[in-house]
C-alpha cells in the first residue's frame, strides 16, 4: 500500500531545506501523472475557472465545481497530499466555512485552502478545532482580484509587506499547516519563510520558499494566457510526463523558479 505524504514529512523537508513540489490537477488522468512523477502536494485549485471554464478570473467557481473536481482527482491521487480550494464566498463565516470544508473532505481532500491573512484567523481556528487541516494563502489573492484592480504584485511597500508577514504569522498561530505565497517580492517571501515554522509554497514568490506550485496548464503551455512566473516545461521535454518530471527536478534542485519567474 502506498503511504500518503504527511505534514510531518513536509515539516521535515522544510527543516532539511528539501524543496516541496506542488502542482494543480483537476481530473483523474493528470492527477495520476503528477502522483507518478513524485509531486508531494496536488492542489485542486479554483484556477479551474480560468483554465477549464474559460472565465477571466476564479470568482464564478462554485462549491459544486470544487467538490466534483476534488472527487475526480482523489480517485488517482494515491501518494500526494490532496489540497482543495474553498472558492469565492464559500467561507464568509466560520460556520459556512466548516460546512463547505467538510464537503471537500468528504470528496477526498486532505486539506482545504483559503485566502486571507489576519482576517481569516477566527475561521482557521474554527476549522482546525473541528479537525479540518488548513492551508493559508497570502500575497496576491485571486478571489480579491477586483479589489486590486487586476493581477498585481503585492507587498512592494512597507505597509503591505507588513500585512503579508502578519497575515502569515496569524494563519500559523490559528493552526494552518502550510501557506501559499503568491506574487510577492522574492526577498519578502524569503523573510516570511524564515519567520514561519510551517512550510511556504511559492508561486511568483522566488526560490527561497520551502516549495513551489504552478498551474499545470501553465507548465504545459496550454493556458490561454500564461503568467510571468510560469515556465513552459513541455516546450523543452516534448511530452507531458517528462515535462512534469522536469518540473519536479527543477524545483528540487532550485533551478526553478529562476530570476525571470520572480519579482523584486
Amino acid at each position: 500500500m502506498i503511504e500518503k505524504i504527511t505534514f510531518q514529512e513536509l515539516f521535515a523537508m522544510k527543516k532539511k531545506a528539501e524543496k516541496i513540489v506542488s502542482l494543480t490537477a483537476y481530473d483523474a488522468s493528470f492527477a495520476a501523472l503528477l502522483d507518478a512523477a513524485g509531486v508531494e502536494v496536488v492542489l485542486v485549485g479554483d484556477s479551474l475557472g480560468m483554465v477549464l471554464q474559460g472565465e477571466a478570473n476564479t470568482l464564478d467557481v462554485s462549491m459544486d465545481d470544487m467538490v466534483y473536481h476534488t472527487r475526480l482527482v482523489s480517485k488517482t491521487c494515491k501518494r500526494a497530499m490532496l489540497v482543495s480550494d474553498l472558492p469565492f464566498q464559500s467561507y464568509e463565516t466560520k460556520e459556512l466555512a466548516l460546512h463547505n470544508a467538510e464537503r471537500l473532505v468528504q470528496a477526498g481532500a486532505k486539506v482545504v485552502k483559503l485566502e486571507g491573512g489576519v482576517e481569516m484567523q477566527e475561521v482557521v481556528e474554527h476549522l482546525c478545532a473541528n479537525n479540518i487541516e488548513v492551508c493559508g494563502h497570502v500575497g496576491l489573492q485571486p478571489q480579491s482580484v477586483e479589489l486590486y484592480g487586476g493581477y498585481k504584485v503585492q507587498g512592494r511597500d512597507e505597509n503591505s509587506a507588513r500585512r503579508i508577514m502578519n497575515g502569515a504569522l496569524a494563519l500559523q498561530s490559528a493552526g494552518a499547516k502550510m501557506v501559499v505565497l503568491e506574487c510577492i517580492p522574492a526577498d519578502l517571501a524569503e523573510q516570511v519563510t524564515a519567520a514561519l515554522n510551517i512550510p511556504t509554497i511559492g508561486i511568483g514568490a522566488g526560490v527561497a520558499c520551502d516549495g513551489q506550485v504552478l498551474v499545470l496548464y501553465d507548465l504545459l503551455g496550454v493556458s490561454i494566457k500564461s503568467p510571468h512566473m510560469a515556465k513552459n516545461f513541455l516546450a523543452e521535454s516534448g511530452n507531458i510526463s517528462d515535462a512534469i518530471r522536469d518540473y519536479v527536478s527543477a524545483v528540487k534542485s532550485g533551478d526553478f523558479p529562476a530570476i525571470e519567474h520572480s519579482f523584486k
